[in-house]
């Protein structure tokens, strides 16, 4: 078992004055059987009027504030404690045949397989096609045991894809990302998500945070060290009936264990960005994030 403290402070810096604002932010982490969260805590600033704390449809903790104060800045901080105990890693070859689990989620009618038949259609960020399934299906020989083949598509993914958080923004369609292969790790999760819906597989995605760098932000990833720990972080998972949900991180070409983090999952990056919301006012604005995920005990990075 390893105990990180988390640290996620987002700042919006306002042009003009905002008269009013209402938000939804996704900042907590889960609690699971592999994650405990404790000591939570939020502060924003300025005070809000109304906080109102609730579980969405996917079972994420949502934190809804209005702020009805004329302001040009608005910072959010959270910090928790999140003790990690992860489960044994699965055997990828216990999954069943691919095309086995495409037909079977169709027609099962249990608890699982119906939560898991939501994800296999389409979402705000990701519609199935016929470029992400082509895209997809080197990986999915026939007859492939599925985790097998999710893994080979990650690993394809962080080998064919470039890494550059300057090539897209929020609003980056997955098949751009695609042709372009290049992006972030939320282009990474929505293409891999594409692909596996584009065959009739459930997949979904999982926001999160990944253990911080040692050292400055700046420098390049040392041997070890994960690419993407300077904001939120964004993986997979996919589901079979055998294993049930399972996660890969095609950024990184791994399957999580005790440096990931979860806050929350969904269809896609629209149902658990980390903030959003509506403004009346303020103008252009600029956003600056810091987020830091160390052990325990550890010393601030130098």
């Amino acid at each position: 078992m390893i105990a990180y403290h988390v640290l996620h402070q987002t700042r919006y810096l306002y042009a003009d004055e905002v008269v009013s604002s209402h938000n939804e932010a996704h900042l907590l982490p889960r609690a699971l059987a592999t994650q405990t969260p404790s000591n939570v805590q939020l502060r924003i600033d300025p005070a809000p009027d109304t906080v109102r704390w609730h579980k969405d449809y996917y079972g994420n903790d949502v934190v809804f504030f209005n702020l009805q104060t004329a302001h040009r800045e608005l910072t959010i901080r959270t910090e928790s404690d999140v003790a990690l105990d992860p489960a044994p890693r699965f055997d990828p070859h216990r999954s069943a045949p691919w095309e086995e689990v495409a037909a079977g989620v169709r027609l099962s009618r249990t608890p699982a397989a119906l939560e898991a038949f939501e994800y296999v259609f389409d979402s705000p960020f990701v519609a199935a096609s016929e470029a992400l399934a082509a895209y997809a299906r080197p990986s999915f020989a026939p007859g492939r045991p599925l985790a097998e083949a999710v893994l080979d598509f990650a690993h394809r993914i962080h080998a064919e894809f470039h890494y550059d958080p300057e090539a897209t923004t929020l609003d980056t369609p997955v098949e751009d990302a695609l042709r372009e292969r290049h992006g972030v790790c939320q282009d990474f999760a929505h293409v891999m998500i594409g692909g596996l819906r584009s065959l009739g597989l459930p997949a979904r995605y999982v926001s999160g945070y990944l253990r911080s760098r040692r050292k400055a932000k700046a420098r390049p990833a040392a041997e070890g060290e994960l690419v993407g720990s300077e904001a939120s972080h964004a993986w997979v998972a996919a589901w079979c009936p055998t294993l049930g949900w399972f996660e890969v991180d095609p950024t990184n070409d791994l399957v999580p264990s005790d440096r990931h983090i979860v806050l929350a999952w969904g269809r896609d990056y629209d149902d658990v960005s980390p903030v959003k919301g509506v403004t009346l006012g303020g103008g252009s604005h600029t956003v600056e994030v810091t987020v830091e995920v160390k052990p325990v005990g550890e010393p601030p990075r130098g």
